[in-house]
């Protein structure tokens, strides 16, 4: 029977499930106890394992190997929901913080690269990947570059659960990360729905400001299921994935050359390139500044759960080394 709990217990609660998400293996209530001091929450193994026989009853944990508990998906969920609250505007922070901590460089093909990551189930994959394959076709994508992942292994800071493969693609904020190196700040403005017409960026009709969110806009609009990418990568015409940036009016030749390095490498996303204080896509632009489109980096995940595949997505999930990636047609 399930154990009421008051407002503290809850959070102790929470913090027990956030460390097991973080982890590919059981772990234990010794090891657990360690790890939430480093988070700054301490608690005996005693009260550990009491919090670990209420999320048992819960159905957030469940035991794997001896004395071990492995968090469940409805634990993942009931953390991500439970912290929403505390993370507002945490997309637009970690937007910026990945693309600091992007250090690829285009010449040299060397460094890391923010990435998203997609949860699918093993018996689905092929399924998955044939709906993607027309939009990596049509380059409605950042980049033909994905990693994969079986289960146990991780892509940036998400483990694959068991039965699952893990999907990476690259996130727009690597571009922004390589536009930073170069001297150039990126102002992350928002996620949103673009509608595209003949294959042209025309307007947004949905969009989420980064500021005002804990949650990716694009994640959201899956989910929403408020797209059409796999129509628009067949027709040119439909509802994709979309981002808005500004960059300063000065950097814009910098930025078209170094568009250009990232080309060579198999890397794209800049959908539209605005002028000088001109809007974009209906969308006002600040005097002296740039308009930005990018194209959403999930948008083959999107035509494939346009296509009945249910996908666990988490953008700008983390990092991966340039050489770990292989192009889609490989798969």
């Amino acid at each position: 029977m399930d154990q009421p709990v008051g407002a503290d217990a809850e959070n102790k609660l929470i913090a027990i499930l956030k460390v097991l998400s973080e982890s590919s293996e059981p772990l234990g209530s010794i090891t657990i106890a360690r790890l939430l001091e480093q988070d700054g929450v301490f608690l005996s193994e005693r009260a550990v394992r009491y919090h670990l026989k209420i999320t048992d009853e819960r159905g957030f944990t469940s035991p794997g190997g001896r004395d071990g508990r492995m968090i469940t998906p409805p634990g993942r969920q009931e953390v991500k929901e439970a912290l929403a609250p505390q993370q507002l505007g945490l997309v637009r922070d970690k937007l910026e913080l990945l693309a600091y901590q992007t250090t690829f460089d285009p010449e040299k093909r060397t460094g890391l690269l923010a990435i998203n990551t997609s949860i699918i189930d093993r018996d689905k994959f092929k399924k998955a990947l044939s709906a993607m394959k027309d939009v990596f076709k049509a380059g409605l994508c950042v980049s033909e570059l994905v990693a994969t992942a079986d289960e146990g292994e991780k892509l940036g800071s998400v483990v694959v659960p068991g039965g699952k493969i893990g999907f990476a693609t690259i996130c727009g904020a690597s571009i922004n990360g390589v536009l930073l190196k170069a001297g150039v700040p990126t102002e992350f403005r928002f996620g949103g729905v673009l509608e595209i017409r003949d294959s042209r960026p025309r307007r947004f009709v949905a969009i989420t400001e980064y500021a005002g969110t804990s949650t990716d806009p694009s994640e959201q609009f899956i989910q929403a299921k408020m797209t059409s990418v796999g129509l628009a990568s067949r027709t040119g015409n439909g509802k994709i994935l979309g981002a808005f940036r500004t960059i300063p009016a000065p950097a814009r030749e910098v930025v078209e050359e170094k568009v250009a390095r990232l080309k060579e490498v198999g890397i794209g996303g800049i959908y539209a390139l605005g002028n000088t204080s001109d809007s974009l896509c209906q969308i006002p632009v600040a005097l002296n500044r740039v308009g930005v489109v990018q194209l959403g980096g999930l948008n083959p995940v999107a035509a494939a759960v346009e296509a009945g595949v249910e996908i666990e997505n988490t953008a700008e999930s983390g990092l991966i080394d340039f050489a770990q990636l292989r192009n889609f047609r490989e798969l």
